[in-house]
């Protein structure tokens, strides 16, 4: 993909080396049959040539100058393009006269990579300039008349500026899709990775705690009632299996949850914590997307009284798109939100949804979650 934009600019710059070669090519075979036919000096003829050879090899580089940025102000090369282009006009014979539309075409070539450095307006002041000077000194030095130099130098003027223009305008478009599409692809891979940094924080977050509060029970069974101590036991063996393959989901980007099953597992995991859970849900109407979003606020909720609160209540209530948890265990500082609730504020808010999580003024504290039904 990154090749093709530098190949149209590779198009684009070597066609017009090419065309500009041709020209520069001409114009010192020109230069030199007038040396030959004895109608300018060896001097002057190798002075023009000079000239010629510093223009046009400047050429190429004041193209690639003004493609690769925006360039608003002349520059050294361009200055000195100027000189050699005015001292090659000035020097060589302007007789015959079906020489001079090539001489003529110097100053509308340089007036063309100028409006590559300058804005519109001053390009325009300068084609007047370049136009009615070359024009002039062109009837001064010949028999021509006004119409017969300034109306062709000024339709070339026009042609050559606009096509410079418009090729490297074409690139421009070409390179801002390219870097365009490459920042598109760029930001995807970037909201991919948040949401698997979210979803696995979610998914081990939960997870983790419930092994650790179970493991922390069992513990405290062991001296007391072995045999409870070791069902524990087996319902973390159980849960970590279950984490293992949730994040195995999460790696492949198939993993999907039950609202169903995350109120059963929040109601357990909350009352063997010690609180008691009170489920009212009536979420047989929702879309599945609209559950699974709700799993989502039910599990990172749940998460979030085992880890922060010191709750004997929790009451988790689904109505139309609308979760609210409600428990009493507000500690005395609440904690500031962590990842966890600021993933699922993120993932509900993507979804169109919406979502708070603040103390109550009756001291309790209040998980509400809504979701496009």
């Amino acid at each position: 993909m990154a090749a093709r934009p530098e190949t149209a600019r590779k198009l684009l710059l070597y066609w017009m080396d090419a065309a500009v070669g041709l020209l520069g090519l001409l114009m010192v075979t020109l230069t030199l049959v007038h040396a030959t036919a004895g109608r300018i000096s060896p001097l002057n003829a190798t002075t023009t040539i000079v000239c010629l050879l510093g223009f046009f090899g400047l050429f190429p580089f004041l193209l690639r100058d003004a493609y690769d940025a925006r360039p608003d102000r002349p520059t050294p090369k361009l200055l000195i393009a100027t000189v050699f282009a005015a001292v090659a006009v000035a020097l060589v014979p302007h007789q015959p006269l079906q020489d001079t539309p090539s001489w003529l075409e110097m100053g509308v070539l340089w007036l063309s990579a100028a409006a590559l450095y300058v804005p519109l307006a001053v390009t325009f002041c300068l084609g007047v300039g370049v136009v009615g000077l070359v024009s002039g000194y062109i009837v001064a030095i010949s028999d021509r008349t006004w119409p017969d130099v300034l109306i062709p130098e000024a339709i070339s003027a026009v042609v050559m500026t606009a096509a410079m223009l418009l090729w490297r305008w074409l690139w421009w478009t070409i390179r801002d899709a390219h870097d365009s599409k490459e920042a598109k692809a760029r930001l995807a891979v970037s909201e991919e990775r948040l949401r698997f940094a979210r979803d696995l924080h979610d998914l081990l977050g939960h997870s983790l705690s419930v092994i650790s509060l179970k493991s922390e029970l069992a513990a405290k069974l062991a001296t007391k009632d072995a045999e409870r101590a070791a069902d524990e036991m087996g319902q973390v063996h159980r849960l970590a299996g279950d984490a293992l393959t949730e994040v195995q989901q999460a790696v492949h980007g198939y993993r999907t949850l039950d609202l169903d099953e995350e109120l059963t597992g929040a109601r357990a995991a909350l009352e063997a914590a010690g609180a008691r859970c009170l489920i009212d849900a009536r979420a047989d109407n929702l879309s599945p997307s609209a559950r699974t979003l709700l799993a989502w606020a039910v599990r990172e909720g749940a998460t979030n009284v085992l880890k922060h609160s010191t709750a004997t209540r929790c009451a988790i209530t689904i109505d139309g798109g609308v979760l609210e948890m409600l428990n009493d265990g507000v500690p005395e500082q609440p904690p500031v939100p962590g990842n966890g609730l600021r993933g699922l504020s993120e993932r509900l808010a993507t979804a169109g949804g919406s979502f708070s999580a603040e103390p109550t003024p009756s001291g309790e504290f209040l998980l509400r979650a809504e979701v496009p039904t």
